[in-house]
């Protein structure tokens, strides 16, 4: 990548009048805009890719799907009539009927709500839990990084599905009979408590590289308190890798809540989620396949768009692979 303080620069050659009527020695650059920092070139290394372009126009329609499912589906996604059980895709149903008789369609669309919202209220988690941890490990130092080093390790060490099992299976459990505002904070909350050291991680790392900077002296040199050092200095330059990686991440979660969901012990009815589609769809795959094969595939395609962008956004903040 450029220097960003030259980029912008237009050297013309030959004396041309400045703006105070003196002419400009013969090869003077001549500054026709504002240098872009980081987020300003990679925005103009976005914009010309056509991948960044396709994953933003499917992550738009799956958020308003998620936002407004009424917009998108105006049927009945909960009840539904035994007589049309296992009818096949029609005008009125596009995608057919399940077993109770409920319209495939508006229950894929209205999966896409709660499949979203646990996926992003579970990275905003465990950016704010680990990108915290990681600050404080960081600049801290000592037997302060030592201590959170080990607890991240601990964390770390648990295969994810099996401690996302016991997690759940404790505490959401048959026969719990939680609500459906509940099953869905048990399973953000397992997601945040299983994901938070790879942050830790990332955050303290961006931190080590960047805490004896040039500019973060001088600002401790100026009498700087901690405070101002972390939330002015430290933390802006250190974004750039939480963000393509909690892109990334909003997808990987997508497709966990589905797997927990697969397994009876993410969400539950009654909520509409895709893992719950693809579980209950499953044994009549050879009679209706259809009740496996649109969810999965709105399911692949909302994965693939966050992964697609979140790749995006590494190329366009990494120089290196410019």
């Amino acid at each position: 990548m450029s220097d960003p303080s030259t980029a912008s620069i237009v050297s013309t050659p030959g004396a041309h009048p400045t703006d105070s009527g003196t002419p400009a020695t013969a090869g003077q650059p001549q500054s026709n805009e504002k240098p872009r920092g980081l987020l300003g070139d990679a925005w103009q290394d976005l914009r010309r890719k056509p991948l960044f372009w396709i994953a933003s126009t499917l992550i738009v329609i799956f958020v308003l799907m998620a936002l407004f499912p009424a917009l998108f589906a105006p049927g009945d996604a909960v009840n539904g009539s035994l007589s049309r059980s296992l009818d096949k895709p029609s005008g009125h149903a596009w995608f057919g009927y399940d077993l109770q008789g409920r319209d495939v369609y508006a229950r894929v669309i209205y999966g896409a709500s709660a499949s979203i919202q646990v996926a992003v209220l579970a990275v905003l988690g465990t950016l704010l839990v680990g990108g915290t941890m990681g600050i404080i490990a960081g600049y801290r130092g000592g037997w302060v990084d030592g201590l959170l080093s080990r607890i991240a390790d601990v964390f770390f060490g648990l295969p994810f599905v099996l401690g996302a099992i016991v997690i759940l299976t404790t505490f959401n459990g048959s026969g719990s009979g939680n609500s459906k505002i509940k099953i869905m904070s048990l399973v953000t909350i397992s997601l945040i408590v299983l994901s938070w050291p790879v942050v830790m991680r990332l955050m303290r790392s961006s931190v080590l590289a960047t805490k004896e900077a040039d500019y973060i002296v001088a600002a401790r040199a100026l009498g700087a308190g901690t405070g101002r050092i972390i939330l002015k200095h430290l933390l802006p330059n250190c974004l750039a890798p939480l963000l393509v990686y909690g892109t990334i991440m909003v997808g990987s979660f997508i497709g966990a809540e589905a797997t927990l969901s697969f397994l009876g012990v993410g969400l539950k009815s009654p909520v509409v989620s895709w893992g719950i589609m693809i579980s209950d769809g499953k044994d009549f795959l050879r009679v209706a396949p259809g009740l496996v094969f649109f969810p999965a595939a709105f399911l692949v395609t909302a994965v693939l768009s966050f992964v697609m962008l979140g790749e995006a956004v590494r190329e366009a903040l990494d120089p290196k692979l410019r």
